[in-house]
């Protein structure tokens, strides 16, 4: 019976039957999005974090006492749900306190009113509750039509009166408020910070570096702006205490060192990939086996307001193209003299030779170049100390060593050398592409 209910409940369009022994067996097809491929960000594509807060002791109580913020995190509907019951609720309040006045003065009774010519109500024009109603409202808002005002006979009204026209004033104030801290929030102006799809990794100066882009499509600028990244990933101590989410720092900057940037078009981020970066072990085809997460964090100050605000965005592995770099996207124009700034390349990549070895590989493989090149370069022993003159008594037992056997020896340790090198040469057509890490 639950055989049969899973089968129904997975549906006709992820289910084929085949027959197996004669008997029709269910083969479930794989959804089009493998979980194997749904990696757990930290951070998404657009900088939201994907992390939910659970078993909150007392989360509603904790959310009342901090109402502002609460009201200003909700979604606009929620907001304007609590903006419009703020004002009804107070004028329907206070309009009850008014027909309890009224009542109790007898305003509300025909027979008081024509029989006594004398009379002085509480307030004029209010005979009903609906009377109170609309003059709850001109009285929180100073609306003052003319027709219903408040008299000298009860003092008890005239308290009310006050009392309302301040309770009126602090609820204007505190949902005016919160509106225009949702409209002003710096949260908005993420939307035109932008960051590259992909993340590259080549060589700058023959460093290794891994690279990344942000754009701002205003013209008002981001001022002191500056960018952080760190790696995400699972770390074991020294102590055997698993880390699973240790957050390392990376340091970033325009060129590699200074985090501030200046602003004004997109500008390349770079990450030196030197002996205290974490990604310094790591080669290509590491790259396409390593678990982790590269959150990049651009903060500044809005120059048309002057509020701090934050884009966030994130790469996985498989998002860092390795040997690509990115186009050139800003360009001169000299007949209306100003610099262009192309967005449409702003993902754009070319692919450009890079070893694929690690960057300590790399080193060792510098290193051992330089030395291979000195070696060629050491000057040949003296003529005097390769050839003995056999006429010389002092001779000894010195033999004559043609010189070109010393540079046949000389080869064979250059050649020996540049074999040890040859794992870490790059080859025509092994630089991975685009589609090697998707």
């Amino acid at each position: 019976m639950w055989k049969t209910f899973f089968e129904r409940w997975m549906g006709s369009q992820n289910v084929d039957h085949v027959k197996c022994n004669g008997q029709s067996q269910p083969m479930y097809r794989q959804p089009r999005f493998s979980s194997r491929r749904q990696y757990r960000r930290v951070v998404f594509k657009h900088g939201e974090c994907n992390v939910v807060q659970g078993n909150v002791a007392k989360r509603r109580r904790k959310y009342l006492q901090d109402i502002f913020t609460t009201l200003v995190d909700a979604q606009w509907r929620w907001t304007l749900l609590v903006f419009s019951m703020n004002f009804m609720l107070s004028w329907l309040g206070f309009a009850i306190v008014w027909w309890l006045i009224a009542l109790n003065h007898g305003d509300l009774e025909f027979s008081v009113r024509d029989n006594n010519s004398t009379w002085v109500p509480c307030v004029r024009e209010m005979y009903s509750f609906t009377a109170c109603f609309l003059f709850s409202v001109e009285t929180q808002h100073t609306i003052g039509y003319g027709s219903k005002h408040t008299t000298e006979e009860c003092p008890e009204a005239i308290f009310i009166m006050c009392l309302q026209s301040i309770a009126g004033v602090m609820i204007q104030a505190f949902m005016v408020g919160v509106v225009f801290a949702k409209l002003s929030r710096p949260k908005k102006r993420t939307q035109t910070l932008l960051f590259s799809r992909n993340a590259v990794i080549c060589q700058r100066d023959g460093i290794l570096c891994l690279m990344f882009r942000v754009g701002d499509m205003r013209k008002s600028h981001i001022i002191v702006a500056h960018v952080r990244a760190q790696l995400i990933k699972k770390k074991m101590t020294i102590e055997g205490e698993l880390l699973p989410f240790h957050q390392q720092e990376l340091k970033v900057g325009g060129d590699g060192e200074e985090d501030r940037i200046f602003f004004i078009w997109p500008t390349t981020i770079v990450h030196k990939i030197t002996p205290q970066s974490p990604l310094y072990m790591l080669s290509a085809a590491d790259f396409l086996q390593q678990k982790f997460e590269i959150v990049v964090v651009l903060e500044g100050v809005i120059e048309s307001t002057g509020m701090t605000t934050q884009a966030r965005s994130s790469y996985l592995p498989n998002e860092i193209l390795w040997g690509h770099r990115f186009d050139t996207l800003v360009s001169f124009k000299k007949e209306t003299g100003e610099h262009e700034v192309d967005y449409s390349l702003f993902n754009n990549t070319y692919v450009v030779d890079t070893p694929l070895c690690s960057a300590h590989d790399l080193k060792k493989l510098i290193s051992l170049r330089a030395h291979t090149e000195m070696h060629h370069m050491q000057p040949l022993q003296d003529h005097s100390t390769n050839y003995s003159d056999p006429s010389d008594s002092t001779s000894g037992s010195r033999t004559f060593k043609p010189r070109s056997e010393l540079h046949d020896k000389q080869l064979s340790t250059s050649d020996l050398m540049m074999a040890q090198l040859e794992p870490f040469l790059i080859k025509p057509g092994e630089l991975p592409g685009p589609e090697s890490f998707l």
